[in-house]
């Protein structure tokens, strides 16, 4: 290895569906972490990995800064906090069509408080047609905090990430990559199966359900006669009336849920999928401290 390597920890954090994740997965090049429109998608701190000649970027993806109103709600902002912990600097994401609020308020605080640099990136400016409006924006923000750098960017078309990628270079200080120059992510592929699970309940389902469900992979086994990948998955949701919604009449939608589920897990472990999936009910799980423990919220 060169002994002029270079390494930046940095924590993607900012307010619920403001496009963190996706802007990590476009920085990686590959989707590691979930998506979907509703808020609250993830869950855990995700890290994803980009080698870049001698620097290696260790990203921390957190959950949406939020109120919570549950015990997992408390964890998920607890994880937050955890993702700022001894880094070199923060991303602040931005839905730039929201403008600020006490979330990005609230971070700020913690950047001054812990004395993090931090890079504002402007997300979703394909929505913003009067740039005006952005500038006016870009103005109200360098008038609350001393940022590294300010970003205006697309996780959905890939403008401004030029820009991103320079501004965290900045950030990278010398010494030894922590981690192979091919690592991507810290998620398991268990981990990984089963988010992409849930990721297809939370665009396909309305409302509360899909944020009431879990899902646990309970078999994950490569055939080694014909290379097939056959992975069981249990979907667990908190009321029966969810569990008949997530079947579907004649079990429609848990058929849909799965095919696109295994067409996203073909492509990520680039293999022949056999995928399985049951529903179970366990009622108010969510503040539940032992089946949030088992489901690896924690």
């Amino acid at each position: 290895m060169s002994k002029n390597t270079k390494s930046a920890f940095i924590a993607i954090v900012g307010r619920p569906n403001a496009g963190k994740s996706s802007i990590m997965n476009r920085l990686l090049g590959q989707k590691v972490a979930i998506v979907s429109d509703k808020p609250q998608t993830t869950r855990t701190r995700i890290m994803g990995v980009l080698t870049e000649e001698d620097t290696q970027y260790v990203f921390i993806d957190t959950p949406g800064l939020h109120k919570p109103r549950t015990a997992l709600g408390q964890k998920m902002v607890k994880a937050v906090g955890d993702g700022m912990s001894d880094v070199d600097g923060c991303i602040l994401v931005c839905d730039a069509s929201q403008g600020i609020g006490i979330p990005e308020r609230e971070l700020m605080k913690e950047f001054k408080k812990r004395k993090i640099p931090a890079i504002l990136a402007l997300n979703k400016t394909d929505l913003i047609k009067n740039k005006e409006e952005l500038l006016a924006l870009i103005l109200t923000f360098a008038g609350e905090f001393d940022w590294s750098g300010v970003v205006p960017v697309s996780a959905k078309t890939g403008d401004g990430f030029g820009g991103l990628k320079e501004e965290m270079e900045k950030l990278a200080v010398e010494g030894v990559h922590m981690f192979d120059d091919d690592t991507l992510t810290d998620q398991p592929e268990r981990v990984i199966a089963a988010e992409l699970v849930r990721e297809k309940m939370l665009r396909l389902l309305d409302r509360e359900i899909p944020h009431g469900t879990a899902v646990q992979v309970e078999r994950f086994v490569l055939r080694e006669d014909d290379g097939i990948l056959d992975i069981d998955c249990t979907v667990f949701c908190e009321k029966d009336s969810h569990k008949g919604i997530i079947i579907g009449h004649g079990g429609a939608m848990l058929k849909k849920i799965g095919s696109l589920a295994r067409h996203d897990m073909e492509e990520f472990f680039c293999c022949k999928v056999n995928l399985k999936c049951w529903v179970k009910v366990k009622e108010n799980w969510r503040n539940s401290e032992v089946m949030i423990r088992n489901f690896g919220l924690d």
